[in-house]
């Protein structure tokens, strides 16, 4: 894996404000806040995307995203809020270390804007089949 950032703020190289630390994974406030309270929840483990994550570090990811979400609502007062997680250059991944965002939305309008734009399933039934022979 490349160095990151990521990596140099788990080495302690680079200062963080965390918000929750254990032993497989550490959360701290983006220092380029799409909106107050926005915050990275990243493994320890050196992954780039979560489909490399092992299943113990995506397991103590799943323990604590639901806590620390609560954790930024009840600070914030934000009464809202959008987990993205991107896998890749073409999905936008711009630290190459698996890491999920927590961002908070206020009625101001902050926060993460999605454009949705929807295609129609054609072939379901194939697709649902090959990606089942893939677990």
């Amino acid at each position: 894996m490349a160095e990151t950032v990521f990596a140099k703020i788990l080495r302690g190289e680079i200062p963080c404000h965390r918000v929750y630390e254990d032993a497989a994974v550490l959360a701290f406030l983006d220092v380029n806040p799409l909106s107050r309270g926005h915050t990275l929840v990243i493994p320890k483990e050196p992954v780039e995307t979560i489909d490399q994550l092992s299943d113990d570090a995506a397991a103590a990811i799943g323990r604590v995203l639901p806590r620390i979400a609560r954790a930024v609502l009840a600070a914030t007062g934000a009464r809202a809020f959008n987990i993205l997680q991107n896998n890749g250059a073409l999905a936008h991944q711009a630290v190459f270390h698996v890491h999920f965002h927590i961002i908070p939305r206020f009625d101001d309008g902050s926060g993460l804007g999605i454009e949705w734009v929807p295609a129609r399933l054609t072939d379901g039934a194939e697709l649902a089949k090959a990606i089942a022979a893939k677990l």
